[in-house]
């Protein structure tokens, strides 16, 4: 056995020079380089050598990997940096990658931020197969709080939240000397509505004085109030002249015509009511109405009204209005347009209701020099009844009842353009409605009313701010190749025939497609040219709001007389908003700027993604031509039944079965059914 010092240490003491060595240790004369190495360099020595030798055989091992998985590839797929930048040109990866490669990774900051998104709202704690709405959602239904000024938190409302910031920004902009009147107009609603001191000072004097102006409100007014001075049909002219509501008994509009789409007629309909119909029947026993009645008791009274006296006038009030919702047709017959669709000329309602001068009653309420209606005008009654059940509610409602009633109307419709102790009054009527328990933020209050007030002026800042033009050609893709898919199912569905699959296939091929703007609102021209009638005279945000309502009820009633165009783009100029439409008239679906980002669409994201999102949205819209109230109309946009006897029948048992379905899912947290709803009048 070879000795060593380590192995046998000895004391210093054992040699006189004090050497370390002994007897036992084996001494070199010329020892080599190791040798001369203590123990631990030797060991440091060869733990290097070891991780040298692993490093390099790890280093050719990954070069093996990479260049065979090159080769394999009938595409190179670039890596690291030069990935990135390859990737940021093509945007997106191949959807549908040919089955004969792999899947190419996306890593552009587009496909990173979408992929952050899901991973973030995602639950991998849960069995997919399990719960996979958990899996999927789990953390957006943990980490979302609905906040106190919403009901709800929804794809739709977190979208509308950034569109309201980029509204805000635009619209707080100063106006430049140069800049388009519309443009300006917009930007000086939404001051006056921010001014919250101008309208604190102003209080209730001047929303009084327009009370006053339109008749009084008896329940203010008190025994000073004369009922000699009241016709309906006279407060329904003031309301116009005004820029009110004139739709309190009957509702008055323009529109077009079912069954030749190609014209606009007069649309005479129920009253709208200012507590939907389904509560109001229930009585004052009900929760709604009776938390109705008590906003209605306190609006008096902070207007000035005595208490007593506008609990006991105010109940008559709502009892009249509930008589009228017991006249109006429920929303559920509704749904059957053909019931709606009654046109009789002017000298005919003269004659079935003869208590309403009709010619004078249209022609005020239209109130153009240039547009009369005579007694062969063709005006469209909703429901018949409802006017002959109407006068004889009139006759025996005493004029004080009536007065009070719609000056409530106007009174209520004012509340959200005056002082905070009125609009908190309301906010806690709100909450019983609707569960929000606070009021939005001010400035988000003012952009939502100035950009829905003036929805073409604001349509017009947004595309041109804010978005990207390569986002409209993808969604028109898109549009495209999902109405295919539709055609297909169309074409395989076993209960129709073929008769009205045919007009189907040609319905669907015939649908007219608006992908976030028309052109026109690039135009400055164009948009002077359609506000240019628009003034606003004061700053009083009332009033502000009651020259808008007048400009838009113009501009409604002087169509009348001129030929419809289904692609206007004044109709379809409203691109700053989440959501998107069918219109079964044109037989169009119609997708605003405002939906194309966010959750639903972006186009620096696989497609696959987009038809996820907002391809569940056109997919959606399309049906719409198809389901209950949307398959009454033709390709054309015109009420017609194209459809053969058996077919509808079919549907309708087809549709009823869903509405069953549906109709016992409950809610466990709160026992709520989804809908009580069990049967519809399909028509």
């Amino acid at each position: 056995m070879e000795n060593s010092y380590w192995e046998h240490p000895v004391s210093p003491h054992q040699h006189k020079d004090n050497s370390p060595y002994s007897k036992y240790t084996t001494m070199n004369r010329n020892p080599t380089w190791w040798k001369r190495r203590t123990s631990m360099e030797r060991c440091l020595t060869l733990l290097s050598a070891i991780v040298f030798l692993i490093t390099i055989a790890l280093v050719v091992a990954l070069i093996t990997v990479l260049y065979n998985k090159r080769d394999e590839k009938t595409d190179n797929v670039p890596f690291g940096f030069e990935a990135l930048q390859d990737q940021k040109n093509t945007a997106i990866i191949n959807a549908y990658p040919d089955d004969d490669k792999e899947p190419e990774i996306c890593l552009t900051p587009g496909c990173v931020h979408t992929a952050s998104h899901v991973l973030d709202h995602m639950d991998t704690t849960v069995e997919p197969c399990d719960d996979f709405y958990q899996f999927a959602c789990g953390n957006f239904l943990r980490k979302t709080n609905i906040p106190d000024d919403k009901s709800s938190v929804t794809s739709f409302t977190v979208i509308s939240d950034v569109l309201q910031e980029q509204l805000r920004t635009m619209i707080e902009e100063p106006s430049k000397p140069d800049e388009p009147k519309p443009f300006v107009l917009l930007k000086k609603l939404y001051r006056a509505c921010m001014n919250k001191g101008a309208i604190e000072a102003d209080g209730l004097t001047t929303i009084k004085e327009i009370l006053h102006g339109l008749g009084g409100w008896p329940v203010l007014e008190g025994p000073e109030w004369q009922a000699g001075q009241f016709d309906w049909r006279q407060s329904v002219y003031s309301f116009r002249r005004t820029g009110y509501s004139v739709d309190y008994f009957l509702d008055f509009s323009v529109g077009i015509d079912l069954k030749n789409s190609s014209r606009r007629v007069i649309d005479l309909d129920q009253g709208a009511l200012g507590l939907r119909r389904e509560f109001l029947i229930k009585g004052l026993d009900d929760k709604l109405v009776k938390a109705y009645y008590d906003y209605m008791v306190d609006i008096a009274v902070i207007f000035g009204a005595d208490k007593n006296r506008a609990e006991t006038e105010l109940k008559e009030s709502l009892e009249f209005e509930m008589k009228l919702a017991n006249i109006s047709l429920p929303n559920e017959k509704r749904r059957n347009a053909s019931i709606l669709y009654n046109p009789m000329t002017v000298e005919e309602l003269q004659q079935k209701y003869p208590s309403i001068p009709w010619i004078e009653y249209i022609n005020t309420i239209l109130d153009l020099p240039d547009i009369k209606a005579g007694n062969e005008e063709v005006v469209i009654v909703s429901v018949p009844k409802y006017i002959s059940q109407l006068e004889s509610l009139l006759s025996l409602t005493p004029k004080r009842v009536q007065a009070n009633y719609v000056m409530w109307r106007a009174a209520a419709s004012s509340i959200s353009y005056l002082t905070e102790q009125l609009r908190n009054r309301q906010l806690q009527y709100g909450t019983i409605l609707s569960g929000r328990t606070e009021r939005e933020s001010r400035w988000k209050e003012c952009v939502d009313i100035s950009s829905g007030s003036m929805s073409i002026a604001a349509g017009a800042l947004y595309v041109r701010k804010y978005f990207n033009e390569a986002a409209r050609k993808n969604a028109m893709e898109m549009v495209s190749d999902i109405r295919n898919e539709f055609l297909e199912i169309l074409k395989k569905v076993e209960w129709m025939d073929e008769i009205t699959r045919k007009n189907a296939l040609e319905k669907a091929a015939a649908m007219t497609t608006h992908i976030a703007y028309p052109d026109e609102l690039l135009d400055d021209k164009k948009l002077e040219e359609f506000y240019s009638n628009l003034e606003f005279t004061s700053d009083h945000y009332l009033k502000t709001i009651l020259n808008l309502t007048l400009f838009g009820t113009e501009y409604s009633f002087r169509r009348l007389r001129k030929p419809v165009n289904k692609t206007d783009w004044i109709t379809h100029g409203r691109p700053a908003i989440v959501n998107a439409f069918y219109s079964s008239i044109e037989n169009s679906i119609q997708f605003p700027a405002g939906i194309l980002q966010g959750v639903f669409f972006s186009h620096e994201r696989p497609r696959y993604m987009n038809y996820g999102a907002i391809g569940f949205v056109i997919g959606h819209e399309i049906t719409h031509g198809f389901d209950d109230q949307g398959r009454q109309f033709d390709k054309d946009g015109n009420l017609i039944d194209w459809w053969q006897e058996d077919t509808k029948k079919a549907f309708i048992k087809k549709a009823q079965c869903i509405i069953d379905q549906y109709g016992n899912y409950t809610v466990p947290e709160i026992g709520l059914k989804v809908s009580d709803q069990k049967s519809v009048d399909w028509g």
